[in-house]
């Protein structure tokens, strides 16, 4: 990796000394996933150079939100320091969870010049576009998708492939290419077994339909609020656009997807392909080196695309999160260590090789990370192509109303998209006027 590095782990170890008036148990809470493993085995390392004891507290995905967000909203003191999701940033700032850590970059020498902006912006700063930052970015993460590589390249499927289709069958660039795939491989035979053409986010309960669904919106239009006048949202989140691309979405639900998949999020999108019942799944980023290693599917069995391109523009969702200081913590000084060890290239470049999804530039743009991984350009490609959801203090609202909009529309097959959009514009309308924000 880059040799011009701004700390070295001697340097940290002695400041560490230094500032450190004594040892004490960090607790560090995050989602309960394969990141979160590597990240403990990451941190040892600042045990031994600071003196400090690393505890975590990972709680599973699907109960992370409310755990964390309790957490947080009652001042309590578990966790030292949160990586917390990107839409928390805003909350995090405005009711004072987060500390404020602009003055200790200063200090440090840390930029956040130095990370890649998307993050910037998605995990550590607020209000969205001005130098306030309640995070460092802590896991660059992102939609894309996985394919069996060695199912598109099996001769006999790829003359069947193009004699429809007039085209190879390769990773697909558009949505509407990666449609005719996945319809293309629905109930097909592989090896004596049915299979199907994708498992995407289907997911109700917390966020999982709009992460899935935002990756057609954005691409055939769907924009949160008017650019030029926040929080207007007639005419953009129920866009003529935008309704196509739910319509799209629903499509690829209906004939695109295994049975059963009504409530699909990570873990059984992860499950559908591991097992062989998919041709391709959506899924955010942090699974590749899983899928890699797979003993069934790793190695050349699988291929890597970012997010296919639609009639608006090529754009994916952004995932990942940010580090952050608890506010509540008595141990601000300790978990302050822990972000400046974190921010260190030599640490990055080692999160990378252990799994984790650096966002420090240095990490990212050295001229040998393309070629580190099988999957690292895809990481690259789609991180350059990111959008995200709603950061108001107010996120859960917004999210829950149109996970329930979403869901009922694509899966439940109720009305119409233009009325499950326009449901969405009603639902989000009435929680801005009460935030005061119209």
């Amino acid at each position: 990796m880059n040799k011009k590095l701004t700390y070295t782990v001697a340097s940290f170890a002695m400041a560490a000394a230094a500032s450190s008036a004594q040892a004490e148990e960090l607790t560090l809470c995050w989602a309960a996933w394969d990141p979160a493993n590597a990240l403990t085995e990451l941190s040892k390392d600042f045990e031994q150079q600071s003196g400090h004891k690393m505890s975590f507290e990972f709680v599973p995905w699907p109960n992370f939100a409310d755990r964390m967000l309790n957490e947080l909203n009652s001042g309590g003191q578990l966790c030292d320091l949160m990586i917390g999701d990107s839409q928390w940033i805003g909350g995090g700032a405005e009711s004072g969870h987060y500390v404020k850590l602009n003055e200790f970059f200063e200090k440090n020498g840390i930029s956040m010049d130095d990370f890649i902006p998307a993050t910037v912006t998605g995990y550590a700063e607020w209000p969205k576009g001005t130098p306030n930052y309640y995070a460092l970015p802590a896991f660059g993460d992102v939609v894309g998708w996985t394919y069996r590589r060695d199912w598109f390249e099996r001769p006999e499927l790829r003359a069947e492939f193009r004699e429809k289709y007039g085209r190879d069958l390769e990773a697909p660039a558009t949505l509407e290419e990666l449609k005719d795939i996945a319809q293309f491989f629905q109930g097909r035979t592989i090896d004596g077994n049915t299979v199907y053409g994708a498992s995407i986010y289907t997911e109700r309960g917390s966020e999982g339909i709009t992460m899935g669904a935002t990756n057609a919106l954005y691409n055939y239009g769907f924009e949160y609020q008017n650019p030029d006048n926040p929080y207007e949202l007639e005419g953009y989140v129920n866009s003529p656009g935008a309704v196509a691309g739910l319509e799209y979405y629903k499509e690829l639900y209906k004939t695109g997807t295994p049975p059963g998949s009504s409530n699909w999020y990570m873990s059984e999108n992860i499950d559908a392909y591991k097992s062989g019942q998919v041709a391709m799944q959506m899924n955010f980023a942090f699974i590749w080196p899983g899928v890699h290693a797979d003993p069934n599917v790793g190695g050349e069995r699988s291929g890597y695309f970012p997010n296919p391109a639609g009639p608006a523009g090529q754009y994916a969702q952004l995932g990942g999160q940010g580090i952050s200081v608890v506010a509540y913590s008595e141990k601000q000084e300790a978990a302050l260590e822990y972000i400046r060890w974190f921010a260190q290239p030599e640490v990055q470049a080692r999160w990378w090789e252990l799994g984790g999804y650096s966002a420090l530039k240095a990490v990212v743009e050295d001229p040998d990370f393309a070629s580190s991984q099988p999957y690292a350009q895809t990481f690259l490609d789609s991180m350059a192509i990111v959008k995200d959801f709603w950061a108001e203090p107010a996120y859960a609202e917004l999210l829950l109303a149109m996970q329930a909009r979403l869901h009922t529309y694509v899966v439940a097959g109720s009305g119409t998209a233009k009325e499950a959009l326009d449901g969405v514009v009603r639902d989000w309308t009435e929680t801005f006027e009460y935030e005061g924000k119209l």
